[in-house]
């Protein structure tokens, strides 16, 4: 798989697809998968960023670099407590990929260990790549292996992937995040709903790959998932700027624990069905709680609305939230949001 992450950084274990698929616009993309076609078996086409989003996703690296590199910090810890030095990260692809290359740098700087990290595919609603995962288990102990995220929104993907690996034996469903608002519990280095620089971005920020794809007439049998090279992007590629920029913040001689503050009884499941209710959402899954997921919202699918926490109204975090929405048109409205800063949810396509 051709991208624009270092051979030392990463291994991707992806099907290169590219010229085998034509992008697909937002809105005719939406309205066939919520007409039941399934959202991996399509890619949609790259958002190419705004003059004015550029500047608000430089000033956002340049604010959140620091809170990003220590909760990057915290989570390489915790993993050295409570796994071992033989551990293997495995990446979810995409949004997981940069951040596998962090704790990998950082586990190295800090404590001399140069750990293996995979990326590899998972999809909701078909699951983790098998022969991705055969792959990793024909050269590693089941034990070693440990899933990378960005972030954990309401859990669709945790959940997939603890479905997925019940199907084998000794491996742990224990997800690594940098952000955990859900508060599920995920392996994190913050419950914060904080603004990961990389989530802003697409492609350019995640080595050039698109987000994963599986369809029976590309994908055979004893294929990795697959991805897409835009290499016709070349010069606009940030991934290692905004590596880099984490990276010059790491704090390696501090030693931090992760700090939980339990705002509400409900868990961050139910906050999003009773967003649900009050927005008369029949399919939960046009939900995308958190800063990562409302981004996703804007970047990749057809937004309604936008929610935001009065609170968190003139919030830095949320600037390139706000200047998606005013570029798309998008209603930005007050919530009294609970776990999250912020929510985006998909318009209906029956409605449109």
């Amino acid at each position: 798989m051709r991208s624009t992450f270092r051979d030392d950084d990463v291994v991707l274990l992806l099907k290169d697809i590219t010229g085998l698929i034509e992008p697909q616009e937002a809105k005719e993309r939406e309205r066939l998968i919520q007409q039941g076609k399934h959202y991996s078996e399509m890619l949609p086409v790259e958002y190419v960023p705004t003059e004015p989003y550029m500047r608000i996703y430089e000033n956002a690296l340049s604010c959140f670099a620091k809170p990003t590199a220590d909760a990057i910090g915290i989570l390489a810890d915790r993993i050295m407590d409570e796994k071992s030095e033989n551990v293997v990260l495995v990446s979810l692809a995409r949004a997981g990929t940069p951040i596998g290359v962090l704790l990998k740098r950082y586990l190295r700087l800090k404590y001399q260990l140069d750990v293996p990290h995979y990326s590899i595919s998972i999809i909701r609603g078909r699951g983790i790549d098998q022969n991705a995962m055969q792959y990793l288990l024909n050269r590693y102990s089941p034990g070693e292996l440990l899933f990378v995220d960005g972030w954990i929104g309401k859990g669709a993907i945790w959940n997939q992937l603890k479905q997925d690996v019940a199907l084998y034996p000794g491996v742990s469903s224990d997800l690594a995040v940098v952000a955990d608002p859900a508060k599920m519990g995920a392996l994190c280095g913050t419950t914060e709903d904080i603004l990961i620089p990389s989530s802003c971005l697409n492609c350019t920020v995640t080595g050039l790959i698109s987000r994963t794809f599986l369809r029976e007439d590309v994908i055979g049998k004893d294929d990795f998932h697959g991805a897409v090279y835009y290499g016709e992007l070349a010069e606009s590629d940030l991934t290692y700027p905004f590596i880099e920029e984490i990276e010059r913040n790491f704090d390696l001689k501090n030693k931090r624990e992760l700090s939980v503050t339990i705002m509400s009884e409900l868990t961050g499941v139910q906050e999003v069905e009773k967003i649900a209710s009050d927005f008369d959402v029949t399919d939960i899954n046009l939900i995308k709680p958190g800063i990562g997921e409302t981004t996703r919202v804007l970047l990749r699918r057809v937004p309604w609305k936008i929610l935001v926490a009065e609170q968190y109204e003139n919030d830095p975090s949320l600037f390139p939230i706000l200047q998606l929405a005013k570029e798309k048109s998008v209603p930005v409205i007050f919530y009294p949001l609970l776990h999250y800063k912020t929510c985006g949810i998909i318009k209906k396509m029956a409605d449109t």
